[in-house]
């Protein structure tokens, strides 16, 4: 297949060649595989391929589709599919976590998403990059010997924690990519590179049977997308019931692709444009979300201004660091057993070494203060957004940043309060569980993609992608590659 004919489709366009043997999944394999190799020199988005599970995976899937084609029911047949080396757990694939620590680990099962989206019918083949831990919004993690650079300036970052999945897609690797979020990793890359990202309703997607919840509950999992379609038809294949879970997203029980087909009622849509930190939004940032909101009145949907909860946004820092510090503690606890070794400059990167002396330094009743605290903003939040059908604001609060801006050299309490102010939009809905996702709806004068985001009421995903799929068709960014996808 022909790479020109290869980005054409997304993921369930090329599942569906399969299944009516207009290609081979040995052929979408190869056509990834030479994608990757062209463009892996430049971006550095991927990271521990495992080709030969992938060509015995492909080859299976040309074996059983001769003999019996309803054998697979899954509507990405075939698609190669990259994890995120962050988490999720796939038998047979190296798993880091972005870490020196665990480099080399190979995980020995499938967790609960792994198993559902081989269901779906993906085709493992690598991993994405990551921070360390995810603990970043850009990805430059040391173990990958080099930084994860954007396509669409190289010179850039492509954001992070997913910023791998969201560059290999970006660069016409593959059309989907998995990803998580727990402070925005999901949003932030896909606004860097011209994607949509949804981040679910907390605990829509299954994190079982390994972890119970990451980061306090603030962490989710999904994919980032060239199309709306994708995230929704993977939504379809992956949410429900997760058993032993600590957390139940609302059921859903229809389809979330069919909601394509559904009209969508003028919704009221909150338009914040100021930042909760109470720092100045880039005038690109600005421009963004205004465009977007002329776009939405264009399409019958009732505009107001409005501002977020007053929060106070130092103690929602202090509480998200030391959150996201207790996790990490947790991880490298876990991998410096492993190796019968004690946490050191040689393993981990500077922030990730000095939040485990954050960690440890704060005791049980702060940990649970700063749970409470993200709890009652949770409360907030949920009352407000009771005004609104839809929040819409900037994704982040400056286009893409140079590669090394937000280098993770630093302390761990001066490098994430640094990172908090160019996200600063984004994990309000992670302390919530409130769907939230970047719409790539903006390019600035430089040709760089500024996303906005959208923000609904726990178990809303599907009022999100009803108005995804009207913005999609109002003004689709599915052709608008960049320069290194040719």
């Amino acid at each position: 297949m022909k790479h020109e004919d290869y980005i054409q489709h997304d993921g369930l366009s090329l599942g569906e060649l399969v299944r009516e043997s207009k290609i081979t999944p040995e052929e979408l394999l190869d056509a990834a595989i030479t994608q990757m190799e062209r463009v892996q020199p430049t971006i550095n988005a991927v990271c521990w391929p495992e080709l030969d599970l992938a060509r015995d995976q492909a080859r299976q899937m040309h074996q059983t589709l001769q003999s019996n084609k309803e054998t697979f029911k899954g509507q990405f047949l075939g698609v190669p599919m990259l994890l995120k080396d962050m988490g999720m757990t796939a038998e047979g694939f190296t798993l880091t976590n972005g870490s020196r620590l665990f480099k080399g680990y190979k995980s020995n099962q499938d967790n609960e998403l792994a198993l559902r989206l081989r269901k779906a019918g993906f085709n493992f083949f690598g991993r994405s990059t990551t921070p360390e831990f995810g603990a970043n919004c850009t990805t430059e993690a040391l173990v990958y010997g080099a930084p994860t650079r954007n396509p669409w300036n190289t010179e850039l970052s492509s954001g992070g924690s997913s910023g791998g999945a969201a560059a290999a897609v970006a660069a016409g690797i593959l059309p989907v990519a998995h990803a998580s979020d727990g402070g925005g990793s999901i949003r932030i890359p896909a606004s860097c590179c011209g994607l949509f990202g949804l981040k679910p309703t907390r605990m829509r997607n299954p994190t079982g049977p390994i972890v119970g919840e990451g980061w306090g509950g603030l962490g989710v999992e999904h994919v980032i997308s060239r199309s709306v379609r994708d995230s929704a038809a993977v939504l379809d294949a992956t949410h429900g019931r997760d058993i032993g879970a600590p957390y139940c997203a609302p059921i859903f029980t229809g389809r979330y692709q069919d909601l394509n087909e559904t009209e969508l009622q003028p919704l009221r849509i909150g338009l914040v444009t100021k930042s909760p930190s109470g720092l100045p939004v880039h005038t690109d940032c600005l421009a963004a979300v205004e465009d977007a909101a002329k776009l939405c009145e264009t399409l019958g949907h009732h505009i107001i201004p409005t501002e977020l909860p007053d929060i106070n946004y130092a103690d929602f820092g202090h509480a998200m660091r030391l959150i996201v510090a207790a996790g990490i503690a947790q991880v490298v606890r876990t991998g410096c057993a492993m190796h019968n070794t004690a946490p050191n400059l040689d393993l981990l990167e500077i922030s990730i070494f000095t939040a485990m002396d954050f960690a440890q330094k704060h005791s049980a009743v702060d940990y649970a203060d700063a749970v409470a605290l993200i709890h009652q903003i949770g409360r907030k939040l949920g009352f407000f957004i009771q005004n609104y059908d839809v929040l819409l604001t900037p994704t982040l609060t400056s286009p893409p940043v140079e590669i090394g801006r937000y280098a993770a050299n630093r302390d761990y309490v001066t490098h994430r309060s640094d990172t908090l102010q160019f996200t600063t939009f984004l994990p309000y809905f992670n302390a919530s569980g409130q769907p939230a996702m970047s719409v790539p709806l903006y390019w600035n004068k430089d040709n760089l993609p500024i996303g906005v985001q959208f923000a609904a009421d726990a178990g809303r995903e599907d009022l999100l992608f009803q108005l995804a799929f009207q913005l999609e068709q109002a003004r689709s960014w599915f052709d608008r590659l960049s320069p290194l996808a040719f």
